[in-house]
């Protein structure tokens, strides 16, 4: 049988870190759309989704990756 005190991640553990990279993944998407290329000037490159949304999404998720990582399991005694 295998102990699970041996473990340092729980199912918690795992899910939060699921969470955490969807929310990454979902800070990527929102920075995506089209680019400037030297014929033509997108000027969607600007907006506020991609320069200010995207980035607090992604540390964001990060953010809550490291606390996914950094989580105590509980111990049952």
């Amino acid at each position: 049988m295998v102990d699970k005190q041996k473990f340092a991640f729980d199912k918690t553990n795992f899910i939060l870190l699921a969470i955490g990279m969807v929310i990454v993944i979902l800070g990527f998407v929102l920075m995506a759309g089209p680019s400037s290329t030297e014929s033509v000037f997108q000027p969607d490159i600007f907006s506020v989704r991609r320069i200010k949304v995207a980035p607090v999404v992604c540390l964001f998720g990060f953010v809550f990756m490291i606390y996914a990582v950094l989580r105590k399991p509980k111990t049952k005694e």
